[in-house]
C-alpha cells in the first residue's frame, strides 16, 4: 500500500524458452533466476502481494515455497507467442481481491531490486501518473544505425545529419527494459497494455542492472556483474 494505493505484483514465469531452456529456474548467484524477482517483490515496501503465473509444477512449486500465491496457466496462455495482457487478464480473474495498480515484474530481469520498485511507485504518485514503465539509457545511438539491403550496400546508410557527429553530440535515447510495468488496473483492462496511451511516465534505471536475460550471453553476463560487484 502507497498513499492509500493497494498494489498487485505479477510475475509472468513459463516452464518453456526456445533460447534458454528452463531459465526461469537455471542457478544465478546461488539461487533460481526466478528467486531473485520473487525477493524483490516481498522486499518491496509498497506491494500488497505477489504472485507467480506458471504452467510449470516446478516453478509454482518454488513459488509457494516463499508463501507466495500462484496461478496455474491453462495450457492456451502457455506458448512463446501468447501476449501478456493475456496472462495479466487471467491472473486478475483468478484473484479474490481487487487492486488499484498492476506491477509486472518479469523474471528475466535479475539485477532490479527492491528499492527500484518502490522507486518506480512513487515516481507514479509524483507525477499524477496512471503507468510508469522502468527504461535505461540506450548502449548505442538509433541515429548510427539502419537495415541493410539484400547485397549489404552502406550508401545512405546514415542520415548525413548525424554521419560527421560525434557520439557526445547526439541526443540521448531510452528503450524499455523490461524491468518494472505499473499501470492503474483500470486502465490496464480498458487499454490491454501498459504502455497506456497517455498520463505515463518512465522510470530510469542505470544499464548495469537493466540486464534482460533472453539468452545465454545475457545470463553470463548477469553472473559476471553479480561476480564483480558487491551491490547492484
Amino acid at each position: 500500500m502507497y498513499k492509500g494505493k493497494s498494489f498487485f505484483a505479477l510475475i509472468p514465469a513459463r516452464g518453456g524458452s526456445k533460447r534458454l531452456p528452463k531459465k526461469n529456474l537455471l542457478e544465478l548467484g546461488g539461487k533460481p533466476l526466478l528467486a531473485w524477482t520473487i525477493e524483490a517483490g516481498l522486499k518491496s515496501h509498497y506491494i500488497d502481494a505477489v504472485c507467480v503465473s506458471s504452467d510449470d509444477d516446478a516453478i509454482l512449486t518454488l513459488a509457494e515455497g516463499y508463501g507466495i500465491d500462484t496461478i496455474r496457466r491453462p495450457e492456451c496462455l502457455a506458448g512463446d507467442t501468447i501476449d501478456t495482457f493475456d496472462v495479466v487478464a487471467h491472473a486478475l480473474e483468478q484473484s479474490a481481491m481487487q487492486y488499484d495498480y498492476i506491477v509486472l515484474l518479469q523474471p528475466t530481469s535479475p539485477l532490479r531490486e527492491a528499492h527500484h520498485i518502490d522507486a518506480a511507485i512513487e515516481q507514479l504518485h509524483r507525477h499524477g501518473a496512471d503507468a510508469v514503465v522502468s527504461v535505461c539509457e540506450m548502449e548505442h545511438s538509433p541515429l548510427w544505425s539502419n537495415t541493410l539491403p539484400e547485397n549489404d550496400s552502406m550508401e545512405g546508410f546514415l542520415d548525413e545529419r548525424f554521419s560527421h557527429r560525434r557520439s557526445q553530440e547526439l541526443p540521448t535515447y531510452y528503450r524499455l527494459n523490461g524491468a518494472i510495468y505499473i499501470c492503474n488496473t483500470v486502465q490496464l483492462l480498458q487499454q490491454k497494455r501498459f504502455l497506456i496511451a497517455r498520463n505515463i511516465v518512465a522510470y530510469r534505471m542505470s544499464r548495469k542492472v537493466s540486464v534482460d536475460i533472453d539468452e545465454a550471453l545475457d545470463f553470463q553476463f548477469a553472473e559476471f556483474l553479480l561476480q564483480t560487484s558487491t551491490t547492484v
